[in-house]
């Protein structure tokens, strides 16, 4: 499955197109499909809530005692 960052930035891409080019045509459809994504991508997390690893520790690299 696709990220919600993935999908914005398509996104934005698409609607960075469809400002650059002429062809009306082509800019109705680069929003479409851009609103098309952006409909995709508001349902998901904002970052990855997946469960993390046991093995994974949240150590900061500057602190010293947690070494």
């Amino acid at each position: 499955m696709l990220g919600k960052t993935y999908l914005t930035k398509q996104a934005s891409l698409l609607l960075e197109f469809a400002r650059t080019t002429s062809d009306s045509d082509l800019s109705a459809k680069l929003i479409s499909k851009a609103a098309d994504l952006k409909s995709q991508a508001d349902p998901l997390p904002d970052k990855d809530q997946g469960p993390r690893a046991p093995d994974v520790a949240d150590v900061s690299p500057d602190d010293p005692t947690e070494r």
